[in-house]
This record gives C-alpha cells, sequence and structure tokens, in this order.
C-alpha cells in the first residue's frame, strides 16, 4: 500500500480522530476516486477512510465482523455527517502485492487462505444476501449503459454487453448463498506477516453469497498483478476443484462487466 507524506488531513474532523493526529506522521494511501485513504503514524498505526456520506456503514459494519470472526482490523471509530469517516487499526504487515517474487508459493496460499474463508460460519453475517444485491447492481449499470470490460481484456469471450447480459440474466439462478464472501479478493486486500496470514482489509463488499465471486477476483488479481494468467490453473488446483463450478464462473465474469 503506498504512502505519501503530507502535512495534514485536509478535512474538518472529530475531535477523537483529530486527537490522534497530533504530532504524528501523516500519509495519503489513497488507492481509487471513490475514497481517500490515510495513514495516521501514531502508536501502532492506524487508518482513516473518508468518503461521501452513508457510504461507509455497510464497511464498517462488516469489518466488525469479520474481526469478531478474528480475520480482520479492529473498528476503532465511525462517523457519518457531511463525510463518512472509517477510522481502523492497522493489521500487520503488508499486502500480497509485497510477495510477488515467489508466485507459485503466493498463489497456493490465498488459494487456501480462501478456501478457508469459504468454511467460516457466517452466521450473524449482517449483510445475508449479498447475491440479490450483487445482480440488482448489475442490472442496474447495464440499463444505464455502464459496461467496461477494460480490465478483463478477453472478457470471458463476450463480444458485447447484451451478450455478458444475456449470460448473466440465463446463469444468475444458478448461483448459491452458502459461504462468506470477502467481495473484492485481490491481492492488496490480504495482508500477510512474513507469509503468515495476519487479515483481509476493505470487506465492504462481502457478506453471503456465492464461492465463484471470490473465485473470479482470485483469478483475475494473479493475471493483473503477475502480468500472466499462467497460475489460474494452480490457484483453482489449491482451492479445491471440486467445488468450482466453470458455467458460474462465466456469469459472474458477466456481471463483473457492469461494474
Amino acid at each position: 500500500m503506498k504512502r505519501v507524506l503530507i502535512d495534514k488531513i485536509p478535512f474538518s474532523l472529530p475531535p477523537e480522530i483529530e486527537r490522534l493526529t497530533e504530532g504524528a506522521r501523516i500519509y495519503d494511501s489513497s488507492c481509487s476516486p471513490e475514497a481517500k485513504v490515510y495513514f495516521i503514524d501514531s502508536g501502532e498505526g492506524c487508518y482513516l477512510k473518508i468518503a461521501d456520506a452513508d457510504t461507509l456503514g455497510r464497511e464498517a459494519s462488516m469489518t466488525e465482523y469479520f474481526h469478531a470472526k478474528g480475520l480482520g482490523t479492529e473498528v476503532l471509530g465511525y462517523v457519518s455527517g457531511e463525510w463518512d469517516m472509517l477510522l481502523t487499526a492497522a493489521v500487520r504487515g503488508e499486502d500480497c502485492t509485497h510477495y510477488l517474487d515467489c508466485p507459485k508459493r503466493l498463489t497456493e496460499l490465498i488459494a487456501t487462505r480462501l478456501r478457508a474463508l469459504h468454511e467460516v460460519d457466517f452466521s450473524g453475517c449482517p449483510i445475508m444476501d449479498r447475491m440479490s444485491e450483487y445482480f440488482a447492481l448489475a442490472e442496474e449499470n447495464y440499463r444505464t449503459d455502464n459496461y467496461d470490460k477494460s480490465h478483463f481484456p478477453d472478457s470471458f469471450g463476450y463480444g458485447s454487453a447484451e451478450e455478458a447480459y444475456a449470460v448473466m440474466s440465463a446463469g444468475k439462478d444458478k448461483m448459491k448463498s452458502n459461504v462468506l464472501l470477502h467481495g473484492d479478493y485481490c491481492l492488496p486486500n490480504i495482508m500477510l506477516d512474513d507469509w503468515r496470514f495476519s487479515g483481509f482489509i476493505d470487506v465492504g463488499c462481502g457478506g453471503v453469497g456465492d464461492r465463484h465471486v471470490d473465485l473470479f477476483w482470485g483469478a483475475w488479481t494473479l493475471f493483473f498483478n503477475l502480468g500472466t494468467d499462467e497460475y489460474r490453473d494452480r490457484f483453482f488446483d489449491a482451492y479445491g476443484r471440486e467445488l468450482i463450478d466453470e458455467d458460474r464462473l462465466r456469469v459472474v465474469a458477466a456481471a463483473e462487466v457492469f461494474g
């Protein structure tokens, strides 16, 4: 995760968060236009995410849930007002993009870690029907002509928005809600401490859903970060081929081109 030293956080902060920044080094760690992320180098360190009002409540509740399961960081505070602000403890170690020099080991680690996540008891999860929301968003984006396959060069062979939408519509009833999803299972969101798993971050897209959402992103992140699709089969083999349905992967791929 990048860190760019800055003078101060350019937002009006609640007093309890402002106090944390006093005398601390502040780094901009933002990596997307949807939110600003700042690392506050105080004590063990913490991260402050700032986004539009009413956009981080879901992430706060899912982060608390993952933390209760021993799978993620602790929520130190959540404030919703003019802006949403989510304060979390730093997770020990570095994200998986720092381990690219051992791609085979990394591939097998994230596969077995994903399998372990999908075997967690998901009772009490704040989001029990992630797939309904998932497909509702894809359908809305299809209707508003939000079709972008630029992140998926082969796009599973879909030549148009209409073709992808047809695959998604025909196959969405085959999807299941029977595992705890991360929802954005990419290398930057998996933290390791000298190859030991230390936690997941950015779990706002998580909930109970179909394992193939995470499997799709796991294969994609290896392709994107390693620049090759060479490790796709190794990833699926290490996860457990007996649980993988290529048809359901195609449905996820179809939905993902709609954002």
